[in-house]
């Protein structure tokens, strides 16, 4: 049998490949240190737990409205309108299972042979892999270190033409932890009002995980491009819950009809007990993100000082998110070699900046998203790997 042409180019997310081969590692009996997965160490607060726990004893076992639950759907309006400064109606809120279905569904929306999609390098992996796929044209907009990896707008502006059909934006951003200022942003805007024709998609997920006072700008703040932007948000690291895997998506009166078919014909719907857990994670005591969110920021400064104490290593401050993106090519060492080389030699599992992109050769990628202990552990293992005795 032979598979569909677009199979040959889906890629895949790298964080999952290594966390399979530490764990392999582990089975064998090794001490691994996981410095790679973008999944908090924190339980799930206990008051989301304890609605989810009511929710299968009050009998929420059944379907969910495609779009998702109404009181969840009010739920995410009132947190934007808290968070973000920006009013929507629920009616444009899609729930899904997860963060991804989001981009997928927009990417499908918008990519087709002939079209082109801009979106960020180094940046999330599944942007570039789903381009691929839907037949577009993948059109890197570069992020680089210089401007705490972050872009200049006029630069993604003159990469617009009558091809293109979706930006995608992120910040805080994966695997950076860079943050789009709001001089750009507001630059990009005003830009995008003169190429009607282009979608925008942002990926906000990492919206609450914000240091030093540095500022969340949300598309959502822009009415002049209201009308075709895309949110994607979720509860995965605001609030610990990867594993319960749900996301939302914001979606303009044109197009929530078609996500919601997409969302109909891909999955049905989200998990019904999960959506109920999250109206709580929105509505309920907001004690343990700001706990999580300082514990990071605790963690952020060590590693930061840490990587800067390798020889060829030198690391911007991460301003959101929970990832370190340093410089690794005064190492002399390949991005992947190196990958390679801390988890089989070192222990250390971590990510090569080529996993985000090819813009990412010379640069490791360090989830912050672990104890303290384990950071100073996973460094020291890595120092010594660079310079044995």
């Amino acid at each position: 049998m032979t598979l569909a042409q677009r199979m040959s180019v889906l890629g895949t997310e790298t964080a999952f490949e290594v966390l399979a081969k530490a764990k392999a590692l582990e089975a064998q009996g090794r001490d691994i240190v996981h410095l790679h997965i973008g999944a908090p160490d924190f339980d799930t607060p206990a008051n989301i737990v304890a609605a989810a726990e009511r929710a299968l004893r009050d009998g929420w076992h059944k379907y969910t409205p495609a779009k998702g639950i109404p009181d969840l759907r009010e739920a995410v309006c009132e947190d934007i309108e808290r968070f973000r400064s920006a009013q929507v109606h629920p009616d444009n809120v899609l729930i899904v299972p997860g963060g991804k279905p989001t981009m997928f569904y927009a990417i499908t929306m918008f990519g087709e042979p002939g079209s082109e999609i801009l979106y960020p390098n180094p940046g999330f992996p599944i942007y570039e892999s789903m381009i691929r796929w839907s037949g577009a044209t993948p059109v890197p907009i570069e992020l680089r270190e210089d401007r705490g990896f972050s872009f200049k707008a006029d630069e993604v502006l003159a990469k617009i033409n009558a091809n293109t059909s979706l930006l995608i934006i992120n910040t805080p951003a994966n695997p950076t932890g860079g943050v789009i200022p709001r001089a750009e942003m507001d630059a990009l805007v005003r830009g995008l009002e003169a190429h009607p024709h282009v979608a925008i998609l942002c990926d906000e997920i990492y919206s609450r995980l914000l240091y030093d006072g540095e500022e969340h700008v949300s598309i959502l703040q822009y009415p002049s491009v209201r009308d075709r932007a895309i949110l994607l948000d979720g509860w995965s690291k605001t609030y610990a819950m990867t594993g319960w895997r749900l996301g939302y998506g914001v979606w303009p009166d044109a197009w929530i009809d078609h996500a919601e078919r997409l969302q109909i014909n891909a999955v049905s719907c989200a998990n019904a007990v999960t959506q109920v857990a999250a109206v709580e994670a929105l509505r309920g005591p907001q004690d343990a993100v700001d706990e999580m969110c300082a514990a990071f920021d605790e963690r952020r400064k060590i590693i930061h000082a840490e990587l800067n104490a390798i020889p060829g290593f030198t690391c911007v401050m991460p301003k959101g998110a929970f990832y370190a993106f340093p410089n690794t090519s005064g190492t002399g060492v390949a991005s992947r070699d190196l990958e390679h080389r801390f988890l089989n030699d070192a222990g250390v599992a971590c990510l090569s900046g080529t996993s985000f992109g090819a813009m990412g050769e010379g640069y490791m990628r360090f989830s912050y998203a672990n104890s303290v202990d384990n950071i100073r552990e996973g460094l020291r293992r890595v120092r010594e790997c660079l310079q044995p005795a």
